[in-house]
């Protein structure tokens, strides 16, 4: 277990902040988007050993990273110029290139300045997010996370935090860029597609597989959101009925991003002085780390984050607006029929592992036949330990990949 929690820190540490020491890739031509990251499978594997992640006979793959640019459409109806990476893996069997590579939607956890971005982070450090490592190096397959509205190309405008509608939007629509440019560019890819996100990225993935079995486009093999707040009603009432905050930054962005999608002033849901300066501190120039001390963890009151009749009203009457629009939101009382593996640690306190639990309970209630809650430390052997939210990211990935490597083993061959 020791092994596992070192190379989930060194992937958090090296590759979510961006791999030093990377040279920048030679200027490559392709159609529909560009090369920001190139790294071989020997370089790769020298990396990790260096980690103690691989050994010796650590099969380990290189990678080729492309920003895409594409249009999707925001919680308004309006078309937003947006933009994605796509992470293909190098030095796989020659066989396995006839065959094609199987495709996983990658939906990212929640950021706050734009150099978080997955471009920008490619970009900059010639390296994508620690995410493609897990499923690109050492899994194998095609990963794609588009930046979302707010983020990379689209950085002017406001970011729909934890809004289904947009979400989901900005991923179907860059799994069909992504599609579209694999073909352009004779990436063989077999057709087969897995979606997974962490945090906001798993209710980004969930949101993202209601609306795929809504429309009938596409087909997914199977999706595995990671401790995603899908039940958002449940996690706003914890949230506002608990004197503190945990992470005041998350539920100050859900405010204002509600505000802006729901037309509401802002002022009339966070209390002064917080009210004027949020804009500001979430307009992608701050980490978390930066905007969190600007705040308050005090939930609501005089010195509260929001304001006390704002907070009564959503208790009291439930056609409250924010009671509405959360409910409106809500992703986890429906029928999915893809495979779905809820992957959550139990030790988390930023989104609690009951809300996987009510989602696994309420779809199973509702008639779902292949739903399943799939707890980390268990997964991976851990005891009784516990994991939080953020430690847990990458053992949900490994976890995540894992997963979908025993579907691609089981019906495409390899």
């Amino acid at each position: 277990m020791k092994k596992i929690v070192m190379l989930v820190w060194a992937l958090s540490t090296l590759f979510f902040v961006g791999c030093g020491g990377l040279d920048k890739p030679v200027a490559q031509r392709v159609n529909g988007g560009e090369v920001l990251a190139d790294v071989d499978a020997v370089t790769m594997k020298g990396i990790l050993k260096q980690l103690n992640i691989a050994k010796d006979d650590t099969v380990v793959y290189g990678y080729k990273a492309y920003k895409i640019k594409y249009e999707t459409t925001d919680e308004e109806n309006n078309k937003v110029q947006a933009s994605g990476l796509m992470v293909v893996p190098t030095g796989m069997p020659e066989a396995v290139k006839q065959i094609g590579y199987s495709l996983v939607s990658d939906d990212h956890g929640t950021i706050f300045a734009n150099d978080e971005t997955s471009t920008v982070v490619a970009e900059k450090s010639y390296a994508p997010a620690g995410s493609s490592v897990v499923l690109t190096s050492l899994g194998g397959f095609v990963t794609i996370q588009p930046d979302y509205i707010g983020f990379g190309d689209s950085n002017s405008h406001y970011h729909p935090f934890i809004l289904k509608k947009s979400l989901a939007n900005a991923t179907v629509d860059f799994i069909k860029a992504a599609r579209k440019f694999a073909q352009a560019n004779e990436i063989k890819l077999n057709g087969q597609l897995f979606l997974t996100g962490y945090s906001e990225g798993g209710y980004a993935a969930m949101a993202t597989l209601q609306k795929i079995e809504q429309e009938g486009t596409l087909q997914v093999s199977m999706a595995a959101p990671m401790a995603g707040p899908y039940a958002l009603d449940a996690m706003a009432m914890g949230v506002l009925s608990s004197p503190t905050l945990t992470v005041p930054s998350f539920m100050a962005n859900v405010a204002y991003a509600y505000a802006k999608a729901y037309s509401k002033d802002i002022a009339n849901i966070i209390n002064e002085p917080y009210a004027s300066k949020l804009e500001g501190l979430i307009d992608g120039s701050r980490t978390r780390a930066a905007i969190d001390p600007e705040l308050t963890t005090v939930t609501t009151g005089p010195t509260g984050l929001f304001r006390q009749d704002l907070v009564g009203d959503f208790f009291q009457n439930p056609q409250n607006w924010f009671k509405k629009a959360v409910q409106e939101n809500d992703i986890h009382a429906w029928v999915p029929q893809t495979a779905v593996r809820l992957i959550h640690c139990k030790g988390d306190h930023v989104i609690p592992f009951q809300i996987s639990e009510l989602t696994e309970g309420t779809m199973k209630a509702m008639g779902a036949q292949n739903v399943a809650l799939v707890p980390v430390e268990e997964t991976l052997g851990q005891g009784s330990a516990l994991v939080g939210h953020g430690q847990c990211g990458m053992m949900a990935y490994q976890v995540a990949t894992g997963a979908f490597a025993q579907v691609r083993k089981a019906t495409i061959g390899y």
